[in-house]
């Protein structure tokens, strides 16, 4: 044991002497840094913006059975029965015959490729009873299903499909509404988010130096944070840019802004670090290079683990076996990892020139070694029996908070994202007042069998077996529509295949009908025997089937995520404490904030505003981020306790590093929690859930967790939280009391 303990007194040492070498290194280096990340911004400011479009639904392979059924299907009848961009025309007071009858001849010549135009094909929908599934028979909507080449961009599809219809549908007597459909959302998702990005910057940019000001009560130290938060984002987004024009890939458009947050709020963070450093070594009376030299010797080693932290948590994604997690953890590990190399480079050099007028107009006090008086707060969790009561108090809060997590449902809701006004969204509301809501995406049942064509009884007998399941609006199937089994676009002319058109009665990307169609898959064998076709095989197509196997997928990946991410987490904080109890509980900590944070975001917006359930990937990406992040402000409060508890009692320890890690923290989390929050600016429901989930996160780890939970329990369970390094063991010395170490020198943190 004494050979360990000397081996960790050999390896400290050696850490000291390696950040010692940085932090001389990069003061004595300070304009060649400068220079450097100034030339690196200029060249990518000079470089062209690489595209976003978005190039399929969500992000998704063909590895998904539902698009596996589709194509089979197309396979078999050579003809597609699903389309994802739909013409709507509307008018409440009824559309004319003639109106009708010219859509129906438009679909025709479209088809025939009488139009200059890239469109493949149509099929008119009206709203007549006994021929569209769910149609309300009123004659007020006509939709006309578009057919366009799948490999092109949806901004294209969508562009090609309002083009042509412009063109068209010219007569007042038309009603045109718009173009909808899964495709032309998901276009008009990418729109909306680069056309507010540069606002979404902009405001971010000036709260986060008014939150930067305040905190130093400076006109300067902002300026500082701007030059690196700005240096940071500009790099990451052309490094991003590069990297996926090499690998031929696009940046996902819901990435962008989130990446923007991430990168703004963290590198403030990092420079709320040292330049809480720097002002300390500037008040005990250190020059200008002395005080560079020495925060950068403190504050580099915390910034990079932490950094390293929260890159390797949001890495964790790539276990994922879902494509949009896997594309989606790298790119936040490499928005974090290159935001950590910009701080702990560029802001030292930007301490070294400027010293203590980065707080000008208000130069930080010289402190005369006199010890502010302990809060009510750093009183309660320094002492055992009131700090057991608060550990307790914050657990049974949390937990409660988390309750109403159990009610969580997860949905795609491309249309429903949308903003009311976009056209895609007036387009949707319009179709639906004709047809049942799932018309815009109807599921397509694919069932096989040798011969099963001339089951004709059977096959009408499921039909109307389906017909009477939950969820379902209405289905057209072979015994329904003789004229269209004619062209056999649901019989196969092999007499091998039949297909059944399902149209649900909930939103067709929503919970409910995602709900509804998991159901329908499971009871599908028991309803093929029920109707006589019990060796037949069934496969589901369509969005909302599509949807189904996102969700799937995205649940089983979330054993693999956690997992990963807990493990990647719990072994940072044991690599940096060097100890296993408190990593445990500190970890544990985190996860329970986390459950309390999505609990209240279903509460708020499942049960408060009526929404069916959250963006499937929204409790995901959450989730990763609060937990790495939480343990990044861990390293930060934490580290500062552990180096002190190695020269003084751990009460005392905490007494003294509380007060100042919580001003700390406070600020930077004010300036991440402002961050994510401002995500809510697009008008994109699974930004405002993002925006509420992450805001909230942040303020609760850095309000309830960071400011009360953890000191409490380091108290409670006291020096054992070493274990089983001996750090925290020294006795209190005679006389000794937490208050009177209150305001001593921390900044010496690592």
């Amino acid at each position: 044991m004494a050979r360990w303990r000397r081996g960790e007194r050999r390896r400290a040492e050696g850490r000291r002497g390696f950040w010692d070498a940085y932090a001389a290194i990069v003061v004595r280096l300070r304009w060649l840094v400068v220079a450097f990340w100034a030339a690196v911004t200029a060249t990518l400011l000079s470089l062209p913006t690489p595209s976003t479009d978005a190039g399929d639904l969500g992000g998704f392979g063909t590895g998904n059975p539902a698009i596996a059924a589709e194509l089979r299907s197309f396979e078999i009848f050579g003809v597609p029965l699903l389309s994802r961009v739909v013409v709507v025309q509307h008018d409440p007071a009824g559309l004319s015959a003639f109106a009708q009858a010219e859509a129906v001849l438009r679909s025709v010549a479209l088809t025939q490729g009488s139009y200059d135009t890239p469109i493949l094909g149509a099929l008119p929908v009206p709203d007549t009873f006994g021929v569209t599934p769910g149609a309300q028979g009123d004659g007020t909507t006509f939709l006309t299903y578009l057919f366009l080449d799948p490999r092109s961009g949806f901004g294209y599809q969508t562009a090609a499909a309002e083009q042509w219809a412009g063109e068209q549908l010219t007569d007042p007597d038309d009603a045109y509404v718009g173009v909808t459909g899964s495709v032309p959302a998901r276009a008009a998702q990418a729109e909306i988010v680069e056309r507010e990005l540069h606002t979404l910057e902009l405001v971010t940019v000036l709260a986060v130096l008014l939150i930067v000001g305040v905190t130093f009560r400076s006109a300067v130290a902002p300026v500082l944070t701007l030059l690196t938060a700005g240096s940071a984002v500009l790099v990451t987004l052309g490094v991003a840019g590069r990297v996926a024009q090499l690998l031929g890939v696009s940046i996902p458009p819901d990435l962008r802004p989130l990446i923007v947050a991430l990168l703004l709020g963290v590198v403030t963070d990092y420079c709320i670090f040292f330049l809480s450093g720097l002002r300390h070594q500037i008040a005990s009376g250190g020059t200008r290079l002395d005080a560079a030299r020495a925060a950068t010797r403190d504050f580099a080693p915390i910034v990079a683990v932490a950094g390293l932290t929260v890159a390797t948590g949001t890495a964790t994604l790539i276990v994922a076996e879902s494509a949009l997690f896997r594309g989606f953890g790298p790119g936040m590990a490499l928005t974090v990892f290159v935001g950590m190399a910009v701080a702990v480079t560029l802001v030292p050099a930007l301490m070294a020139l400027v010293g203590g007028r980065a707080f000008w107009p208000a130069p930080p006090a010289p402190t005369h070694g006199k010890d502010p008086l302990p809060s009510v707060v750093t009183r309660a969790v320094t002492r055992p029996t009131s700090a057991a009561l608060i550990a307790l108090g914050c657990f049974v809060v949390l937990a409660l908070a988390a309750i109403p997590l159990t009610r969580l449902d997860l949905g795609l809701g491309f249309v429903q994202s949308l903003p009311g006004d976009e056209p895609a969204a007036r387009a949707a509301t319009a179709a639906a007042e004709g047809f049942a809501p799932g018309i815009l995406s109807p599921t397509e049942v694919l069932v096989e069998a040798g011969g099963i064509t001339r089951q004709r009884e059977e096959l009408r007998e499921l039909g109307d077996i389906l017909e009477r399941q939950p969820g379902v609006a209405d289905v057209l199937g072979p015994g329904d529509a003789p004229p269209i089994g004619e062209f056999n676009v649901l019989l196969a002319r092999s007499g091998d295949a039949a297909r059944f058109l399902v149209v649900l009665d909930s939103e067709p990307l929503e919970a409910a009908a995602i709900n509804s169609v998991e159901s329908l898959r499971q009871r599908m064998p028991a309803l093929l025997g029920v109707a006589g076709l019990r060796d037949a095989r069934v496969s589901l197509a369509g969005d909302t089937a599509l949807a189904e196997g996102i969700v799937r997928e995205t649940s089983g990946d979330l054993v693999r995520i956690s997992i990963a991410a807990l493990a990647a987490n719990l072994l940072m904080l044991v690599v940096f404490l060097r100890a296993l109890v408190a990593p445990l509980y500190l970890l544990a900590t985190n996860v329970l904030a986390l459950c309390a944070t999505l609990g209240v975001t279903v509460w708020v917006f499942q049960d408060l505003l009526g929404q069916e359930g959250l963006t499937f990937y929204v409790p995901f990406a959450a989730a990763v981020l609060l937990v790495s992040l939480g343990s990044d402000y861990n390293i930060f409060a934490v580290g500062h306790i552990w180096s002190l508890a190695s020269r003084r009692p751990l009460r005392q320890a905490i007494a003294v590093a509380v007060p100042q890690s919580t001003r700390a923290i406070t600020s930077a989390g004010a300036a991440l929690a402002v961050s994510f929050g401002l995500l809510a600016l697009v008008p994109l429901r699974p930004f405002r859930e993002l925006a509420f989930a992450l805001a909230f996160g942040i303020a609760v780890d850095v309000l309830v967790v960071r400011t009360l939970f953890v000191p409490s329990l380091l108290t409670v369970v006291g020096p054992v939280s070493g274990w089983p390094s001996k750090a925290l063991r020294r006795r209190r010395g005679p006389g000794e009391r937490p208050e009177q170490l209150i305001g001593e020198q921390i900044s010496r943190a690592t």
